[in-house]
């Protein structure tokens, strides 16, 4: 059973900075995409950032290009999300996901962590 932890997020004032973090486990990936989605109160959850393992190639969503890095860990099936000068529309529960294929807009992904808080003060 293929299990994806996340952890890192919390309260910050705006302009702040912080990072996730989500880990794999259960499987082995292999040629595999992972990312991260988000979704606030009352909207529909949107693609953020995500990382194909072979290659590294990234893939951004327009709102956090510039702000927003996305990389892989040291160890296998791990991803970070750094995320800084956030902004109080970046309030969201924030879902890691994994694919054996593609982690990317309008497709469906594979696998989901159960979503972590992040909160923007203003």
């Amino acid at each position: 059973q293929v299990q994806l932890i996340e952890s890192g997020g919390g309260l910050v004032q705006d302009g702040g900075s912080l990072r996730l973090s989500c880990a794999a486990s259960g499987r082995t990936f292999i040629n595999y995409s992972m990312g991260w989605f988000r979704q606030a109160p009352g909207k529909e959850r949107e693609f953020v950032a995500s990382i194909h393992w072979s290659g590294g190639r990234t893939y951004y969503a327009d709102s956090v290009k510039g702000r927003f890095t996305i990389s892989r860990g040291g160890a296998i099936n791990t991803v970070y999300l750094q995320m800084n000068s956030l902004k109080p529309e970046d309030t969201a529960v924030y879902y890691c996901a994994a694919d054996d294929v593609a982690v990317v807009p309008g497709r469906g992904v594979g696998y989901w962590g159960q979503g972590t808080q992040v909160t923007v003060s203003s």
